[in-house]
């Protein structure tokens, strides 16, 4: 007997270990005809294969190229592998007649098994989606734009029965009722549905996971949008941590290469996936699931906060710098000393590299910090997605013996090697490292930091960080910088939490960085 669509889903999630969904979004320039655009698809199809649990194109852009676009769309369906559902991303929202026809134009013309609908006009515009045993179902829920809000939180009455909806302080939204009303109709056409909900909104994904605990989530938004993707998955995945598809488009598309990038996005994924299993430093899952404040604080940020304070390698007060500045704040990395702290430093590193995206081959660490952190980072990735990283680092002193020279460890001529230090001050550290590994034709295409000041220079507007980057050409990542940790106070004094000393340091570090922060440099 053939399996549903949903069943499918399941078989393949088990057998590549993967929630990643690969859209199909053949949107530029170069994508202008129907052939090119299939071109495209079939390309990132082949690339990310071995990574993808399922492909989701979006019908609007084959739409727009006529009936040229039409036809690739079918070929792209065809080039898929049989084992591999695909959503087609059309958002159908039809009663009657008009919804048999986009029913029997999506699965059967297209041949696709899984559909995105519009469930605002209720039963009648899914039933028709129905019909076929083995198709499946996405209905929006809570999705990902920004003016979701304009609709799908209003609030509503409660429901008299079901669902978790009882004994509830917040308000019952709208979104939430859809949940509630998807989760009696899946049920009454065999756990057939899912429903769409935002990773840009975990605290409407833990809510909508509340209601229907065992229904497969469609949540858009990791990457380009800027989601959260451990706070998504801390609050979206069943309790067998799955039933969380992440679909991720231009991440993987525009990357350089698309099944390095798909390849990282399973791995930063199955991060999430194995913290929800054992509950690996979340003492407080409320924590991990709080929204990121316009986009900037994430989850685990706040949690290296708090780490920082409680080892005192943060400091508040008054601190006169180097270039003469009284700073509210003070960080020193040297006071991570002992192996539980740097465990569970390395583990905060190698969260920001991983939700970053960023496709690299090694590690490598300056002296003398970077080179405990360097290796360190590449063991917490082991242990976090079990890749054996290598790494390498510069001893500083040169040695006429032995292997010689100032480099030790993994080979790094051709190698895309990211740079691992605690802060930048002046850069110098970074520039005699960038210099050490062009000599060895090694490719630097990042750094890691544990904290960027976000400050400008003493005679410059650019902080040693966008120096950094403006000079190389390379992204500079940081666990967190000076403006998440304005908001880690900032939510602490609003949700009446902070203490007196804090609630200075708030206004203190307000000051500063109105005194001395940088502007954001335009992509």
């Amino acid at each position: 007997m053939a399996m549903s669509f949903f069943e499918r889903l399941e078989a393949r999630v088990k057998s590549v270990d993967s929630l990643l969904c690969v859209g199909l979004d053949p949107h530029g320039a170069q994508e202008a005809t129907g052939a090119a655009a299939y071109e495209f698809c079939k390309r990132l199809i082949e690339a990310t294969a071995p990574y993808a649990a399922a492909y989701k194109p979006n019908i609007a852009f084959f739409e727009a190229l006529g009936a040229e676009g039409w036809q690739a769309l079918l070929e792209v369906v065809q080039s898929v592998p049989s084992d591999i559902p695909v959503i087609l991303d059309a958002k159908r929202g039809d009663i009657s007649t008009t919804a048999d026809a986009y029913a029997t134009a999506c699965f059967k013309s297209v041949g696709a098994t899984g559909v995105t609908l519009h469930g605002y006009m209720g039963m009648d515009s899914v039933a028709p989606f129905m019909r076929d045993p083995h198709a499946g179902a996405f209905i929006l829920c809570k999705t990902s734009n920004p003016s979701s809000a304009d609709f799908q939180t209003i609030p509503c009455s409660l429901p008299t029965i079901g669902s978790g909806c009882q004994s509830r302080v917040l308000p019952w939204l709208l979104y939430e009722e859809v949940a509630r009303r998807a989760g009696e109709w899946g049920t009454q056409y065999q756990d057939r549905i899912g429903l769409v909900v935002g990773a840009t909104d975990p605290d409407a994904l833990k809510r909508v996971r509340a209601i229907v605990p065992d229904m497969w989530i469609l949540a858009p938004g990791i990457g380009a949008q800027g989601g959260d993707l451990i706070g998504a998955c801390a609050a979206g995945l069943s309790k067998g941590a799955s039933k969380l598809l992440l679909p991720i488009s231009r991440g993987i598309s525009q990357a350089r290469d698309p099944a390095e990038a798909a390849e990282a996005f399973r791995a930063a994924i199955n991060v999430a996936r194995k913290q929800a299993r054992s509950q690996v430093d979340m003492s407080n899952v409320e924590s991990l699931v709080e929204a990121p404040r316009g986009g900037a604080l994430k989850s685990f940020q706040s949690d290296f906060i708090r780490f920082a304070l409680d080892s005192e390698v943060l400091l508040l007060g008054s601190f006169t710098l180097k270039s003469g500045r009284v700073s509210p704040y003070f960080f020193n990395a040297g006071k991570f000393t002992s192996g539980l702290a740097l465990k569970k430093l390395s583990h905060f590193y190698a969260r920001t590299l991983l939700e970053s995206g960023l496709v690299f081959d090694v590690l490598f660490g300056p002296a003398y910090k970077g080179i405990t952190l360097a290796s360190a980072v590449a063991i917490a990735l082991g242990e976090l997605t079990e890749r054996d990283v290598p790494f390498a680092y510069d001893r500083k002193e040169a040695k006429d013996h032995g292997e010689g020279g100032r480099l030790v460890g993994a080979a790094l001529s051709g190698k895309r090697v990211v740079i691992v230090d605690d802060v930048i001050t002046a850069g110098t550290a970074i520039r005699e490292s960038m210099q050490l590994l062009t000599s060895v034709q090694a490719e630097v295409v990042g750094v890691a930091l544990a904290l960027d000041r976000q400050e400008r220079g003493t005679d410059s507007p650019l902080s040693a960080v966008q120096s950094v980057e403006q000079q190389y050409g390379v992204q500079v990542l940081s666990v967190v910088g000076l403006r998440e940790l304005l908001d880690f106070f900032m939510e602490k004094a609003e949700n009446g939490k902070a203490g007196d000393g804090e609630k200075e340091a708030l206004e203190t570090i307000r000051e500063y960085r109105a005194q001395y922060g940088v502007v954001p440099l335009q992509a």
